[in-house]
């Protein structure tokens, strides 16, 4: 799936707190090439993250770019995004899939374990995201995963794959070289200095044909 493919931001409500940083940043991070977006808000707002997923989705497909929602089906339909990423304590992919249906996309975070990809890929995950890789500022609690999976995921499965967790721009080609299809993103996009020019700097390690 040629469109999974590219730099993958994943907003942060601490870098992004209100509805004008979101999209200013967000805006920077599409210019410079960024092709998905996940929307991640944690807070239990629900006219907040109601309103800013519908700004997020108009700025995307102005871009010609996607939006994910994570965790949560239910935003990720009634905002008509593109998809929704699950976690492994999140919903199932054949429920994601009977709500919003056959052309979402669904992507499942993995870990570091080719078992767990497998049952996604079984019940019809669009994306696998491997991670985290390198120590995170966003959960410095998640298991840490070998880059080899990479390798190991791309010889087994025939999905796109996405590398998160502590991605910067100085670790990242090692990821692209190893088989991710995606880099998930989070502080070394939005909290840099110069969003447009970092989020250039990753789309750069891709080649789109």
């Amino acid at each position: 799936m040629q469109r999974l493919k590219g730099l993958y931001g994943i907003t942060d409500s601490q870098i992004q707190p209100d509805d004008n940083s979101l999209t200013n940043t967000v805006e920077q991070a599409l210019l410079g090439g960024m092709k998905i977006l996940q929307y991640r808000d944690k807070t239990h707002d629900n006219n907040k993250r109601m309103r800013q997923a519908g700004i997020l989705k108009t700025l995307c497909h102005r871009y010609h770019a996607l939006l994910i929602i994570n965790d949560d089906i239910e935003l990720a339909a009634l905002s008509e995004a593109d998809g929704v990423h699950l976690g492994q304590s999140d919903s199932s992919v054949a429920e994601a899939r009977d709500r919003l249906g056959d052309y979402a996309i669904i992507g499942v975070s993995c870990e570091g374990s080719l078992d767990q990809a497998q049952v996604a890929a079984d019940e019809g995950a669009d994306y696998l995201a491997f991670g985290r890789f390198f120590p995170s500022l966003t959960k410095p609690d998640a298991k840490p995963a070998e880059v080899n999976i990479l390798t190991q995921a791309k010889a087994r499965f025939s999905l796109p794959l996405v590398g998160i967790g502590g991605i910067t721009i100085d670790n990242a080609p090692e990821l692209v070289k190893t088989g991710a299809d995606m880099l998930a993103v989070v502080n070394n996009l939005f909290a840099a200095d110069d969003i447009l020019s970092r989020a250039k700097a990753f789309t750069g390690l891709f080649h789109f044909s």
